[in-house]
């Protein structure tokens, strides 16, 4: 299995319009974050975790020019604000794009893109099957997917295990039932906004004790905003068998 971090970055923090501080005036590629989401190879089928506003830009730089299924941790903009796009796939595919979400950001795309869901179909808008899962084990392409119920604040997200790879993002608490699922990945993916604590995600010293709990081969940050620190810099500080992921940045598992 293939992984690719389409998009490590995040909304949260001061926006770059207003911002001058040295992460967002970096020349280093690796600072150049987009909202976060992770596309993954498994034998062939392409799967997407999440679709936010930058899903177009990063499935052009990537070229990426077949995906099978979307799975989504929930339902805040910056993680389906892109789910529009994914009509240039129906375009090649000739069928909607197979969805997969929780009830309640299932609930959240449908009133975002309720135009995709009208009895009567407007021409040329994107096709969805939007398929709601619950907190199981669920197939998709043949491909087994183990939901791992978060908490992002007082919001019920998931995060999912593919395999050897556990990808977590949004969360600032994994209940015990959970981090049983994702004991014994090789690779884990988990969100650090920054260093100092915050009500809804990670800081770095937080998404550290959860690597040093599951101790997996590897592990690598994601959902990272400008405060956390320039890539150069907050990679140095890190344990080994853990690092700062980055656009683009590629793994097999």
């Amino acid at each position: 299995m293939k992984a690719t971090f389409l998009g490590t970055g995040t909304s949260q923090g001061v926006p770059v319009i207003t911002c001058s501080c040295n992460v967002c005036r970096s020349n280093d590629l690796k600072d150049k974050r987009l909202r976060s989401s992770l596309l993954l190879d498994v034998n062939g089928k392409i799967i997407v975790i999440d679709a936010g506003p930058d899903f177009r830009q990063q499935m052009i730089r990537e070229q990426i020019k077949q995906v099978d299924a979307v799975l989504i941790t929930h339902g805040h903009k910056d993680h389906i604000g892109g789910l529009d796009d994914i009509r240039a796939y129906n375009y090649v595919s000739r069928k909607p794009m197979d969805v997969y979400a929780s009830a309640e950001a299932s609930e959240n795309i449908r009133r975002d893109f309720y135009y995709v869901f009208e009895r009567q179909q407007y021409p040329g808008i994107p096709k969805i099957n939007l398929i709601e899962i619950q907190n199981k084990p669920f197939m998709v392409q043949g491909i087994k997917i183990i939901p791992v119920e978060i908490d992002h604040m007082y919001l019920k997200i998931f995060g999912f295990r593919i395999g050897a790879l556990t990808y977590i993002t949004d969360c600032n608490h994994i209940p015990p039932d959970e981090m049983e699922k994702i004991a014994g990945s090789k690779v884990l993916i988990i969100n650090a906004l920054r260093m100092k604590s915050h009500v809804s995600h990670f800081s770095l010293p937080e998404a550290l004790d959860i690597i040093e709990m599951i101790k997996p081969e590897k592990a690598y940050i994601t959902h990272i905003s400008h405060q956390l620190g320039m890539h150069e810099e907050v990679s140095a500080k890190l344990p080994n068998g853990v690092f700062l992921g980055y656009d683009g940045l590629e793994i097999e598992v």
